[in-house]
Protein backbone atom coordinates (compact mmCIF):
# COMPACT_ATOMS: atom_id res chain seq x y z
CA UNK A 1 0.00 0.00 0.00
CA UNK A 2 2.15 2.57 -1.58
CA UNK A 3 1.03 6.34 -0.21
CA UNK A 4 -1.85 7.77 -1.74
CA UNK A 5 -0.83 11.09 -3.59
CA UNK A 6 -3.91 12.63 -2.45
CA UNK A 7 -3.80 11.93 1.04
CA UNK A 8 -2.88 14.48 3.36
CA UNK A 9 -2.99 11.72 6.37
CA UNK A 10 0.16 12.38 8.73
CA UNK A 11 1.02 8.81 8.77
CA UNK A 12 0.63 7.43 5.39
CA UNK A 13 -0.53 10.50 3.25
CA UNK A 14 1.53 10.99 0.13
CA UNK A 15 0.31 14.65 0.12
CA UNK A 16 1.58 15.65 3.37
CA UNK A 17 5.25 16.98 2.74
CA UNK A 18 6.01 16.36 6.58
CA UNK A 19 4.04 13.57 6.95
CA UNK A 20 5.76 9.99 8.00
CA UNK A 21 4.77 8.84 4.35
CA UNK A 22 4.99 5.20 5.87
CA UNK A 23 3.87 2.21 3.33
CA UNK A 24 2.47 -1.10 4.21
CA UNK A 25 1.52 -4.41 2.55
CA UNK A 26 -1.81 -6.51 3.00
CA UNK A 27 -1.68 -10.33 3.21
CA UNK A 28 -4.71 -11.61 2.49
CA UNK A 29 -4.26 -14.90 2.90
CA UNK A 30 -3.45 -14.36 7.17
CA UNK A 31 -5.58 -10.88 7.00
CA UNK A 32 -2.49 -9.04 7.99
CA UNK A 33 -0.90 -5.46 7.66
CA UNK A 34 2.73 -5.85 7.43
CA UNK A 35 5.70 -2.87 7.55
CA UNK A 36 8.94 -2.62 7.90
CA UNK A 37 10.64 0.86 8.26
CA UNK A 38 14.06 2.23 9.66
CA UNK A 39 12.28 5.47 11.35
CA UNK A 40 15.52 7.89 11.23
CA UNK A 41 16.80 10.46 13.42
CA UNK A 42 13.97 13.18 13.10
CA UNK A 43 11.69 10.62 14.97
CA UNK A 44 13.48 10.67 18.21
CA UNK A 45 12.59 11.09 21.25
CA UNK A 46 16.30 10.94 23.40
CA UNK A 47 19.07 8.84 22.76
CA UNK A 48 18.54 7.35 19.78
CA UNK A 49 14.57 5.89 20.76
CA UNK A 50 11.63 6.49 18.35
CA UNK A 51 9.25 8.70 20.46
CA UNK A 52 6.24 7.17 21.89
CA UNK A 53 4.00 9.39 20.17
CA UNK A 54 5.69 7.90 16.90
CA UNK A 55 5.22 4.22 18.05
CA UNK A 56 1.44 4.86 18.49
CA UNK A 57 1.28 6.30 14.85
CA UNK A 58 3.09 3.93 13.86
CA UNK A 59 0.65 1.16 15.35
CA UNK A 60 -2.08 3.29 14.71
CA UNK A 61 -1.74 3.67 11.14
CA UNK A 62 -0.98 -0.65 10.95
CA UNK A 63 -4.63 -1.37 12.39
CA UNK A 64 -6.39 1.41 10.91
CA UNK A 65 -5.21 -0.29 7.70
CA UNK A 66 -7.50 -3.28 8.48
CA UNK A 67 -10.55 -2.30 7.94
CA UNK A 68 -9.37 -2.51 4.31
CA UNK A 69 -10.71 -6.02 4.74
CA UNK A 70 -13.96 -5.36 5.80
CA UNK A 71 -14.60 -2.99 2.80
CA UNK A 72 -15.11 -0.22 5.42
CA UNK A 73 -13.74 3.30 6.61
CA UNK A 74 -12.70 2.96 9.94
CA UNK A 75 -11.56 5.73 12.49
CA UNK A 76 -9.54 5.35 15.81
CA UNK A 77 -11.74 5.24 19.19
CA UNK A 78 -9.39 3.46 22.00
CA UNK A 79 -5.49 3.00 21.53
CA UNK A 80 -3.58 0.99 24.27
CA UNK A 81 -0.05 0.43 24.07
CA UNK A 82 2.61 -1.36 26.23
CA UNK A 83 6.10 0.03 25.67
CA UNK A 84 8.06 -2.97 26.61
CA UNK A 85 11.70 -1.85 25.09
CA UNK A 86 12.84 0.84 23.15
CA UNK A 87 12.68 1.17 19.81
CA UNK A 88 15.68 2.06 17.85
CA UNK A 89 15.51 4.64 15.11
CA UNK A 90 18.74 3.59 13.33
CA UNK A 91 17.50 -0.27 13.06
CA UNK A 92 15.12 -2.02 11.06
CA UNK A 93 11.35 -2.56 13.18
CA UNK A 94 8.43 -4.40 11.72
CA UNK A 95 5.33 -3.63 12.54
CA UNK A 96 1.87 -5.90 11.83
CA UNK A 97 -1.38 -5.37 13.14
CA UNK A 98 -4.40 -8.04 12.72
CA UNK A 99 -7.93 -8.32 13.70
CA UNK A 100 -9.20 -9.88 16.32
CA UNK A 101 -13.17 -9.06 16.04
CA UNK A 102 -16.04 -7.25 14.84
CA UNK A 103 -19.00 -6.25 16.99
CA UNK A 104 -21.78 -4.51 14.55
CA UNK A 105 -19.43 -1.36 14.21
CA UNK A 106 -16.81 -1.91 16.32
CA UNK A 107 -13.42 -3.57 15.22
CA UNK A 108 -11.09 -4.47 17.91
CA UNK A 109 -7.59 -5.15 16.65
CA UNK A 110 -4.28 -6.01 17.97
CA UNK A 111 -0.67 -4.85 16.45
CA UNK A 112 3.22 -5.42 17.24
CA UNK A 113 6.08 -3.68 16.02
CA UNK A 114 9.40 -6.33 16.72
CA UNK A 115 13.49 -5.73 15.75
CA UNK A 116 14.40 -7.70 12.72
CA UNK A 117 15.78 -10.14 14.93
CA UNK A 118 12.04 -10.56 16.34
CA UNK A 119 12.25 -9.54 19.85
CA UNK A 120 8.85 -7.77 20.92
CA UNK A 121 9.12 -4.61 21.52
CA UNK A 122 5.71 -3.07 21.47
CA UNK A 123 1.99 -4.34 21.93
CA UNK A 124 -0.79 -2.70 21.39
CA UNK A 125 -4.63 -3.02 21.07
CA UNK A 126 -7.45 -0.96 19.53
CA UNK A 127 -11.31 -0.45 18.86
CA UNK A 128 -11.94 1.51 15.71
CA UNK A 129 -15.67 2.64 14.75
CA UNK A 130 -16.91 2.14 11.10
CA UNK A 131 -17.80 5.35 9.80
CA UNK A 132 -18.82 4.38 6.43
CA UNK A 133 -17.95 1.40 3.37
CA UNK A 134 -14.76 2.05 1.91
CA UNK A 135 -13.71 4.86 -0.63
Amino acid sequence: MPPRPENPCFGCGGANPRGMQLTFQQDHAQRRIRGRFVLGPPYQGSGGMAHGGIIAVLVDEAMGKLARFEQARAVTAELRIEYLRPTPVDAEIVVEAEAVERQGRNLFQRAEIRSAAGEVLVRAQGRFVVIAPAA
